[in-house]
């Protein structure tokens, strides 16, 4: 089987997130892909008042929910500690070892892999494919990957340019404005019952 991995932090999961995964399923002929709620992000530092790792896990469910491209995944929040990259692609590796892992990533995130704790490391565990944004410059991609065992196996895809992110939705909890279309109905209809991004006066918590 072939298996899209897509990591994040997903607080919370908005549509540029379901467009990225649905877009690496449909032109890298993956048959599934997972989505991977970081328990501790080892590369941002969550505010105390930011939705737990459950939270973030249950937002991500939602998001999801009756599409049977997509999954979600516990594994990093059961590991515990720091959510690194190549120790979830081993475990991966280790519960499913016919598995082709493919790891999905966007055009920054794929520039600063070599900064990476172990970066060979996930690009002999995995294809990395890179979400392709128009203006976006594969070439000095290509060329911040070069040094690295394993650059060959990288993989671009295209992805519409979406300027939505997860800091916008929670300003606008936050301001009380609509979050309706940059996020699933499912996952806007959980922030409010849960109460989530807001602090006493409505603000945002981070």
């Amino acid at each position: 089987m072939r298996v899209g991995i897509l990591g994040g932090t997903f607080n919370p999961p908005h549509l540029a997130h379901l467009v990225c995964a649905q877009e690496a399923h449909a032109q890298l002929g993956l048959d599934r892909v997972v989505l991977m709620p970081a328990g501790e992000p080892p590369h941002k530092q969550l505010a105390p008042g930011d939705p737990s790792p459950e939270a973030r896990y249950e937002l991500c469910l939602a998001a999801v929910a009756g599409d049977d491209r997509f999954v979600v995944s516990r594994a990093e929040l059961d590991r515990g500690g720091r959510s690194y990259t190549a120790d979830t692609l081993r475990l991966l590796r280790e519960q499913r070892p016919d598995d082709e892992l493919t790891f999905i990533v966007g055009g920054d995130m794929a520039a600063s892999l070599p900064s990476w704790r172990e970066p060979e490391a996930v690009l002999s565990l995995a294809t990395l494919a890179v979400a392709e944004r128009v203006g976006a410059k594969r070439e000095a991609i290509e060329r911040a990957l070069a040094p690295l065992a394993g650059a060959e196996r990288v993989e671009f895809f295209a992805m519409p340019r979406i300027d939505v992110s997860s800091s916008i939705v929670r300003a606008r909890v936050a301001a009380g404005a609509p979050i309706r279309y940059l996020v699933p109905d499912a996952v806007a209809e959980a922030i409010d019952r849960a109460g989530l991004y807001r602090d006493e006066r409505g603000e945002v918590t981070t």
